[in-house]
Order: structure tokens, then sequence, then C-alpha cells
């Protein structure tokens, strides 16, 4: 869990992070300490879950009261389009890819959450008719391209046989990472480039998908996956043009997120600002 405090700008004042089990309890702590002696405005909640942290209602560092949620799509997306990779535009995607995947959909300047506010579960594209337990339960395109599907297409490689320098430096199947998977392709190591390669295509093919569905102007790749832009802007871009209607390819746009793990908890503080106005 990441909080922030960003001025009127999107600029990030002040940062803090929580990283372990049941970080819903530590919300309270996260934005008090990042509050200091100035309280907010207003506070913006990016959940997967419909409703705000309870008892964060009435504190002291929320001169205001407003609580805002909003779904991580929705907060990725308005992040990008006020301070990121996609200022100003009104047709926008961020496609989100780290240890979760999931989209963020802006049509005509609004997020878009759809009839049942799922919109934007670009987990569950489907890219391989192949059926595989994995992707029931955690969707095709996560399965694939997740911070655990890339470490965890590695590990098959090499218990297939193949040799990769990335397991002496992890240590052993279970510790290897998409860190250690993006590491070794910078370092030439052939089974992590073959497998970046492959994530790529995955990443290209859903963002294709996703380009001819809604026709954006951009499309954001954010996340963890955003750290690795140097391995896979490129390809992304070239895997995601081949497959669009050749009248799209040229006015299309496909950029990293410069906003780094931070986007989503940028993009809550927006729509809190925003919905208190």
């Amino acid at each position: 869990m990441t909080a922030v405090a960003v001025d009127g700008d999107g600029t990030v004042l002040r940062r803090a992070q929580h990283i372990g089990d049941n970080p819903a309890d530590h919300v309270r702590d996260l934005v008090a300490g990042i509050a200091g002696d100035r309280p907010f405005d207003a506070a913006g909640f990016a959940s997967h879950l419909p409703d705000a942290p309870i008892g964060l209602d009435n504190q002291p560092w929320l001169a205001s009261g407003s609580i805002h949620v909003s779904t991580p799509g929705a907060a990725a997306v308005t992040a990008e389009t006020w301070a990121g990779a996609a200022r100003g535009a009104r047709h926008a995607i961020c496609l989100w890819i780290g240890e979760q995947v999931f989209a963020g959909i802006l049509l005509d300047g609004t997020p878009w959450a759809g009839a049942h506010g799922l919109a934007g579960s670009a987990a569950w594209l489907a890219l391989n008719p192949v059926e595989r337990q994995d992707y029931r339960k955690f969707g095709s395109l996560a399965a694939e391209v997740s911070n655990t599907g890339i470490a965890r297409r590695l590990s098959w490689r090499i218990q297939a046989g193949d040799h990769s320098a990335v397991l002496e430096r992890a240590g052993d199947l279970e510790s290897i990472t998409s860190l250690h998977v993006f590491d070794g392709a910078r370092s030439g190591d052939g089974v992590s480039i073959s497998v970046v390669r492959d994530t790529a295509k995955y990443i290209g093919m859903a963002a294709a998908n996703l380009a001819t569905a809604i026709d954006p102007e951009i499309i954001v790749l954010g996340g963890e996956a955003a750290a690795a832009g140097d391995l896979l802007l490129d390809p992304v871009r070239h895997e995601c043009a081949r497959r669009l209607p050749p009248g799209m390819v040229e006015p299309f746009r496909l950029e990293i997120s410069p906003l780094g793990e931070d986007g989503v908890a940028i993009g809550a503080a927006r729509l809190a600002a925003l919905a208190r106005a």
C-alpha cells in the first residue's frame, strides 16, 4: 500500500509505504504519517474493495472530511492524464502490470467503470486458446505477465532443462522474481531474454485488443513493468502495431508511465480533489 501527499499540480510532496499482510490495518498510520501538521483538503483511496477503510472519517488530518473511493484502474488512468504520460488526453487507457494486472479507461475525460464496475479487468484478457489452471484462477494475461507469471515462466524453462544464470543469482527456483528476469535480460542471459520477448508479445497483444475496442488517443504502460521500459517499450509497440487496423497505426501512441509505483495513489488523490470541487 502506497500513500502520497500531492499538491495541485500532481507533484508528490510526501510518501509512505507499507509492504506486508493486512495493509488495511496500517492505513490510518500511513496517512497520518504523511499528513504532518497540515490537514488535507480531501483524501482519496483506490481499492478493489467497494468501501473506504473503516475509521478514517473525522480525522484531524482531513480538514473537510471528504473521502473518495475509486478503483485502481480509474485512479491510474486519471493520474496519467493529469500528471503522467497522457497529459491532456480525453480518451486514454492505462494498462497496469505488476503483481496485479488491470486497466483504467478514460472516455471523454471521465473514467469508465462499465455496467457492473468491472471495466478494465485486463487480467482476464484471453490471449491463448490453451486451457490452464492458472488462467482460470488469475486470468490469462495476468498468468503470463504479472510479476509472478514472469518469474514462473522462467522457472518452467529452467525445470525443462534450459540453463539460466538467474538461478544462481536468485538461489533457488522459488526465489526467482520478475526483477531477476529483467536484470538477467539486461546482462545477456538467453533464457531471460526469451521470457522478456514473450512478455512483450503478450503485453502488445493486450494493448492491441484494448486499442481496437476503445480507440484511445494513448495507452500508457504503468506498474512495475514500467521500470522495465528499456526492455519492453519498443517490442510492445511493435507487437501492438502489427495487430492494429491500418488506420489506427499512425495516430496511436503507446508510452511508459513516468509515475512509477505512485501512479495509483496520485490518481486517487486527484479524483478526491475533483469530487470535492
